[in-house]
């Protein structure tokens, strides 16, 4: 079994989870410009120090806190059918959307995005891009048993079952109602092409 060396750094799981929370809250009450390490620290009951431990700038720490909540937050749903996979992760976009939190997290990132180039890039990345990959994997695995077309344009078919939801709950500011993931499928299967739709 390795030992930790002599003098290193053994990182918490409990102060990264209370750093994380603290990161989270301040984003939401303060904005990204506006974030400091500082307050970070204070809000977790951690010195700068265990931040500096973990992550080397402000931009670091933002990038894998945002990261880390949004993609465990994406499902890998499969539940056998396009319909039941289509249905989990909707429910799980619009849960993570509309989080106390991250609902007034995200309108910041995107407005601080418009005005840096290598911030959007790591955020089209980071959480953009991890969560399409979740979702191309739902789209081929239903290509695979028949229910979707061999040649589906799976670029076009990602946005279709992301952007109705960013729209409504993000830019709209409406909400989702009850009935509102079921109705929002049976438009999807129609617009991929879905068997049976």
């Amino acid at each position: 079994m390795a030992r930790t060396p002599t003098g290193a750094a053994v990182l918490q799981p409990e102060v990264t989870q209370a750093i994380t929370d603290a990161v989270l809250h301040e984003l939401a009450e303060q904005g990204y410009g506006r974030l400091s390490m500082e307050a970070v620290a204070k809000r977790a009951g951690v010195g700068k120090s265990a931040l500096y431990r973990r992550w080397k700038s402000k931009d670091e720490m933002i990038a894998a806190v945002v990261t880390e909540f949004s993609v465990t937050r994406a499902a890998a749903a499969d539940t056998g059918s396009l319909r039941g996979d289509l249905r989990e992760t909707m429910q799980a976009l619009i849960d993570w959307l509309a989080h106390p939190l991250f609902s007034r997290i995200l309108p910041d990132l995107v407005a601080e995005d418009a005005r840096n180039p290598d911030r959007s890039r790591s955020t089209r990345e980071n959480i953009g891009g991890l969560r399409r990959e979740v979702g191309e994997v739902m789209l081929r695995r239903a290509i695979a048993r028949g229910e979707l077309p061999a040649d589906l344009d799976l670029e076009m078919g990602l946005d279709v079952l992301a952007a109705p939801i960013y729209w409504r709950l993000v830019v709209r500011r409406a909400p989702a109602e009850p009935d509102y993931v079921d109705r929002l499928v049976e438009y999807a299967l129609r617009a991929l092409g879905a068997q049976g739709a």
